[in-house]
């Protein structure tokens, strides 16, 4: 099944510009990197030289030597007889180049000279130079200049990062229309309850998505499938895969630690203070052995820090700890897949037990990381907490999450001393329609993707009490 990505938009803006650079596709492993470029390529050009460098390393000899284009060219198509190199016609893709720093080097050189469009992907371990760190602490900046970064290719080549399917492109693959996500927009910006039909269906396909999670392989295998057992299937996969990599690509003094703070998010998920805590990653344990190999985790994108603030107030980035933090996987799905086969069950449902806080504010991190931002909660020595702070609408905004609709103490508390902490506005989320308490929003888990939705962008276009019925059947009927 072809899945529509938000990604899509993007490479396709990317050509239109008479000036592009080479472009690079980074994220995580298998969130549909590789599958996007050829696509992408093959719909656009004449002709599509694929090359994976970690399956085909032989063609690494292409690039060492000059850079010079007719070299590299020359070289290639002597190893790739049944490819045509035609200037203007031919897309280059260079697939997993982090294993090749002198491919991802020979950008530079296609950029100059500019008769063959070239698209690399990779993983974001191995591809030095990539942006900034998601933190200050240990920034990736810092982990690149360790690896060296001679092979960066500086203001000849553009990054855009690749995540996972967020919650609006798992509806898209469940055939859910653009008529009715403008219901749920709408909706939000009118601050009015989401019709029945409608609400519980969107309940039923947030619950399979945290369940299945957005990795594409995953998704296909539900969409085609249908069977939650060929789901866990490819996770398992995909989770020895990451595990392969932590073997692969960590030095070996580290390789142990990493698999020991890897195998630790549940557990550190599952505290009812979710601080991340050395000493739970093993007994005794501390930052000066499992500091590295967090960050790995996250140069890998596997996970992402939370950090505390010292103040609810702006900006978020500013105010953060650098050493107080807590940690969610960079997607819903990786959680899931290693609390068990058993956990989808309880998920659909809807028996989460004592995980179920963390599924779901995981759910948050998840949506959050998928827009590009990053992460920051609130916490007092006093053990009163807020899931999440986010600027929205020019403002710091506490949110807080809820698998139910259980009562969000300490959101109560600061709403009663909203003056001393600085905020007019809070945001819950929960297994509730759309309401307004007064500076209390509360909003249904599954509007987590709508968050930074502006109302000027909403077209409040009337649809009668009809059309919304048959919507809402329509929906019901997937």
């Amino acid at each position: 099944m072809i899945l529509k990505r938000r990604l899509s938009d993007t490479l396709e803006k990317w050509k239109d510009n008479p000036n592009h650079l080479p472009l690079v596709i980074i994220g995580i492993r298998q969130c549909g990197k590789t599958f996007i470029s050829q696509q992408f390529a093959r719909d656009n050009y004449k002709h599509v030289a694929y090359i994976n460098f970690i399956k085909q390393e032989e063609i690494k000899t292409a690039f060492y030597g000059s850079k010079d284009v007719d070299s590299i060219i020359l070289n290639l198509s002597a190893q790739m007889r049944n490819t045509k190199f035609v200037p203007g016609e031919t897309c280059i893709i260079l697939d997993e180049i982090q294993d090749c720093p002198e491919a991802r080097t020979s950008l530079k050189f296609f950029k100059e000279d500019g008769r063959y469009d070239v698209i690399a992907t990779g993983s974001l371990l191995g591809v030095q130079g990539y942006g900034q760190s998601k933190k200050k602490s240990r920034t990736r900046k810092a982990a690149q200049q360790e690896r060296g970064s001679s092979s960066v290719p500086v203001g000849y080549e553009q990054i855009v990062e690749m995540y996972p399917l967020d919650f609006e492109e798992f509806l898209w693959a469940n055939d859910i229309s653009d008529e009715v996500i403008g219901v749920l927009k709408r909706c939000l910006a009118e601050e009015t309850p989401v019709p029945e039909g409608i609400h519980v269906a969107m309940k039923k396909l947030l619950n399979r998505y945290v369940a299945v999670g957005g990795l594409p392989a995953a998704v296909n295998a539900l969409m085609e499938t249908g069977n939650m057992n060929t789901v866990d299937t490819v996770w398992q996969s995909i989770l020895r895969e990451y595990r392969s990599d932590m073997v692969k690509y960590a030095d070996n003094k580290d390789k142990p630690h990493i698999r020991a703070c890897f195998n630790a998010i549940p557990k550190q998920l599952a505290k009812e203070n979710k601080k991340y805590q050395y000493s739970k990653v093993k007994d005794g344990g501390r930052g000066t052995f499992y500091k590295d190999s967090l960050q790995w985790l996250e140069d890998a994108d596997i996970i992402r820090r939370c950090y505390n603030t010292h103040i609810t107030g702006l900006p978020l980035e500013g105010n953060a700890i650098d050493n107080v933090f807590k940690v969610y996987t960079a997607d819903i799905g990786i959680l899931v897949a290693m609390l068990g086969s058993a956990a989808r069950v309880d998920i659909l449902q809807g028996k989460l037990g004592g995980y179920k806080g963390a599924i779901f504010e995981n759910l948050m991190a998840d949506t959050l990381i998928k827009k590009g931002q990053s992460l920051y909660y609130f916490q007092k020595d006093s053990g009163l907490e807020l899931d999440f702070l986010i600027r929205y609408k020019g403002e710091c905004v506490p949110v807080e999450v809820k698998a139910r609709s259980a009562k969000a103490k300490s959101l109560a508390t600061v709403r009663k001393h909203s003056e001393k902490y600085g905020v007019k506005h809070f945001i819950k989320f929960g297994d509730y329609n759309i309401g307004r308490d007064g500076d209390l929003l509360t909003l249904p888990n599954y509007m987590q993707f709508l968050l930074d939705l502006e109302p000027e962008e909403v077209k409040l276009e009337s649809i009668d009490t009809d059309e919304l019925t048959q919507l809402a059947k329509e929906v019901l009927e997937r």
